[in-house]
């Protein structure tokens, strides 16, 4: 017979719950000590100009994995998106360019947001209606996107934006002087990044569609039978993914100056990596928004901070490919240490 009496919680064991539930304190601990271990070693890396660099960086991937977050709650996997971002920003930037010059960067944005969800949705409807994994899909409509890009569309680097892309390009949100007398600029596309990340959070925290994302990433059967329409949240989470990867291309362009075909490409595995480090699982039904945003920036200090130290940038692969290998480590652990043991059920 078991004791029932309750027993005291130790720091360990509190922890270890707290860890069981909210999987991103890892990643929280890992990023909080990295900082301050190279803080400590270089105090130049608390500079604000390289704070503000570290913002800058996290801009597009964030909005690329809080799309490959909601593809992959809901139990999918997305590799396309950087085709998506990239046919809409070379698109709409010849657009902007050629046919319509006095464009407001505006509708700029909302139109580039609205084909790169388009895009999405035909990889939603393709991963209902084929009934395949969604990472077969994407990677035939990866390579569909960027072959009719590279086909029709062109193939020469833009390197004169038209000025009002180059202009929010350049927009400040803050500037101030370094005690070097350099300027430092936070831009004010920024803002996308923690705009989407709210609207995210509140898609998967506040709405019927965030619960069914949730429970078909659990089980699509049992989602189905509960009333959940799983062709709409096919369309749903690829669409989304999709705009967010259309904003995420214009914003590139804009910050880089320029429009190349061929950019973003090899970028998949390391926003996957960035999700994935956040505590989300590739198996669908798990992760959060925070998780996500704690993993990019993981991701993105460990390439400043490989930088700062004179690491070659071959390397920063195997590193990351690293702190993912003992993140999967742990977590698949921490997974079989929950299951109930046979004298339990």
């Amino acid at each position: 017979m078991r004791d029932a009496s309750p027993k005291r919680a130790g720091p360990g064991h509190r922890l270890s719950d707290l860890v069981r539930r909210r999987p991103e304190t890892i990643t929280f601990i890992l990023l909080v000590a990295i900082c301050i271990g190279v803080a400590l070693a270089n105090p130049a890396f608390l500079q604000p100009s390289t704070l503000i660099d570290i913002g800058r960086a996290s801009v597009v991937i964030g909005l690329f994995a809080l799309g490959t977050l909601v593809v992959l709650a809901a139990g999918g996997i997305d590799v396309s998106f950087t085709a998506i971002a990239a046919f809409t920003m070379y698109s709409m930037t010849l657009v902007a360019q050629k046919y319509l010059p006095g464009l407001p960067i505006a509708a700029v944005l909302v139109m580039a947001t609205l084909g790169g969800a388009l895009l999405g949705l035909i990889n939603g409807l393709l991963v209902h209606h084929l009934r395949v994994p969604s990472l077969i899909v994407t990677i035939g409509t990866q390579y569909l996107f960027r072959g009719f890009l590279l086909a029709f569309i062109g193939t020469v680097w833009i390197m004169s934006l038209p000025p009002q892309m180059g202009a929010f390009g350049r927009l400040a949100l803050l500037r101030f002087e370094a005690a070097s007398g350099a300027t430092i600029t936070l831009p004010a596309y920024f803002l996308a990044l923690p705009i989407a990340a709210l609207v995210t959070w509140w898609i998967l925290n506040r709405t019927l569609m965030g619960r069914a994302i949730f429970a078909m990433g659990g089980n699509a059967d049992i989602a189905a039978r509960l009333g959940y329409s799983l062709r709409t949240v096919h369309l749903f989470v690829f669409g989304y993914a999709g705009a967010l990867a259309g904003l995420a291309g214009i914003i590139h362009v804009c910050a880089n100056r320029q429009a190349n075909p061929f950019d973003l490409v090899g970028t998949e595995i390391t926003v996957i990596a960035a999700v994935v480090l956040g505590g989300a699982r590739i198996t669908g039904g798990t992760g959060t928004v925070l998780g996500t945003v704690l993993g990019v920036l993981l991701i993105v200090v460990l390439n400043n901070v490989l930088v700062l130290v004179g690491i070659p940038s071959t390397w920063q692969r195997l590193v990351i490919g690293i702190f993912i290998l003992l993140a999967a480590a742990f977590f698949v652990t921490r997974q079989k240490r929950n299951l109930p043991s046979p004298s339990e059920t």
